[in-house]
């Protein structure tokens, strides 16, 4: 029996991203806490730590037989929901992601889409997102808002506007 999976984004309790997606690996759930390498100052030292991506959102890999399961773990307080559904995330967004995230210099900070206007379509031509359009929602210091629209974010993205051509 074939049975496809999809990607689903999970809203969690504050602070449980890595918790959770600790957990749902234990339950042979393929689950996915994207994290980033932050500095912190602390009064006595700098530290280099790793933080959540989107606040509050583990994804998961699943299946409809799997959902009950997920949603039964501690932490996790309900699917993300597009559209009255669960919010499907398309692999390439998935994918794109993880591959930039994989980048040395990767920089990422997550803004709700409703605090932005759209503007300008635009083609990315360098760097991993090369190839890729979509809509330049502001600009600022070098940063190309990028939007997710399955998670309804807005991906920040900072590389040179040399990088960008209008479409």
């Amino acid at each position: 029996m074939n049975v496809e999976k999809k990607w689903y984004a999970l809203y969690t309790k504050p602070r449980w991203e890595k918790k959770v997606d600790n957990v749902l690996t234990k339950k042979n759930i393929e689950s996915w806490c994207p994290l980033q390498k932050v500095e912190r100052q602390w009064s006595d030292r700098r530290k280099v730590i790793e933080e959540p991506l989107f606040k509050s959102y583990v994804f998961v890999h699943i299946s409809e037989e799997d959902k009950t399961n997920v949603l039964r773990t501690d932490g996790v307080l309900n699917f993300v929901y597009y559209l009255g559904k669960p919010a499907v995330i398309r692999d390439d967004e998935v994918n794109l992601v993880k591959t930039y995230l994989l980048e040395e210099d990767a920089r990422v900070s997550v803004q709700s889409f409703s605090s932005l206007e759209e503007n300008v379509k635009v083609m990315i031509k360098s760097g991993v997102f090369m190839h890729n359009t979509g809509r330049v929602l502001r600009t600022a210091n070098k940063r190309v808002y990028v939007r997710l629209e399955s998670l309804d974010q807005v991906m920040v993205v900072e590389f040179p506007a040399a990088h960008v051509a209008r479409v």
